[in-house]
């Protein structure tokens, strides 16, 4: 049996989810690939793959060989393209994760010109609002804003947006405005579900900090519908200003108690932690370390 070839098929099926699109990748029928990935649970005398008549899934077992195999192949092709003196071309599969809002507004475009720039890479971006554990869920890099961050991962922080209260004219209109913190108290305020402060909103001014009870009928686990509801005139709500900046600069929100603003919200770029990484990921985390702080409403975090 030729292990490599082997391992390889492995790898692609998982990737790709089907046998038969692994199979359609590397030249083969379905058959084949069937049966190349059958002698390798043979030889190795476990399942590496649950089959279904639409995907595969794998393993406990497999998933552990799936990490260790990937390595083994991309050390390989970095051995072999130092042999021969070459030098290493970026190719293969990356899978991303990251939130809803975020990805759809801002990291979606970068994704699309980071392929431009590497033709030979393919992405899969996953985006969700749950946190997803990197190894189990086979993520080479996620994003996180802010919450806990895992201990198995490493998190590089690479931008910070400012984070204010935001409400659309019609509802100020309808309901006034605030002048201190303490008048939000009496105001619908949309929030994000399941936050770890509940109610309480914290405010800052320079040096002064203000803990507030907000009250609302509204909550979402979704920004992009935060941000649809304060535009209709649903509320008041605290926003990052990468989620509301252009809805501001055209006067479709307002700043609600301007000289008042929340702790700031911090992106993370998230891996497995583990010895090797493929160089398509290293150049995914730069190419987006070096971006996204550009984006409009975020920007480089302090220098630690």
């Amino acid at each position: 049996m030729d292990t490599l070839r082997a391992m390889r098929a492995f790898v692609r099926a998982v990737d790709l989810g089907t046998l038969s699109a692994a199979a359609r990748e590397l030249g083969l029928t379905q058959p084949a690939l069937s049966k190349i990935v059958a002698a390798l649970e043979k030889d190795l005398n476990v399942r590496l793959l649950e089959r279904s008549t639409v995907r595969v899934a794998s393993t406990e077992q497999g998933k552990r060989f799936y990490q260790r195999a990937t390595r083994v192949l991309e050390e390989y092709a970095e051995a072999v393209a130092d042999a021969r003196g070459q030098t290493e071309q970026p190719t293969g599969f990356l899978r991303v994760n990251a939130p809803v809002a975020l990805g759809q507004f801002r990291l979606n475009a970068l994704i699309r010109q980071f392929l431009d720039d590497y033709p030979d890479i393919q992405v899969e971006l996953i985006l969700n609002d749950r946190f997803v554990d990197l190894v189990e869920e086979g993520v080479d890099v996620a994003l996180r804003l802010g919450g806990p961050l895992p201990p198995a991962a490493v998190a590089r922080r690479v931008a910070e947006s400012t984070r204010y209260l935001v409400a659309a004219p019609a509802y100020l209109a309808r309901c006034g405005k605030p002048r201190t913190p303490p008048d939000l108290a009496s105001h619908d305020y949309v929030r994000f579900a399941w936050l770890a402060t509940g109610d309480t909103l914290e405010l800052r001014q320079g040096a002064a900090r203000v803990s507030v009870p907000t009250q609302g009928r509204f909550r979402v686990n979704n920004a992009l519908a935060i941000r649809e509801t304060l535009a209709a005139g649903g509320g008041i709500g605290l926003c990052p200003a990468w989620l509301v900046q252009d809805l501001v600069a055209s006067g479709e929100l307002l700043r609600v108690l301007p000289k008042w603003s929340a702790a700031p919200q911090e992106a993370f770029l998230l891996y497995p932690s583990r010895r090797y990484q493929s160089l398509r990921a290293r150049l995914l985390i730069q190419y987006l370390a070096d971006r996204l702080p550009r984006l409009p409403g975020l920007r480089p975090p302090p220098a630690t």
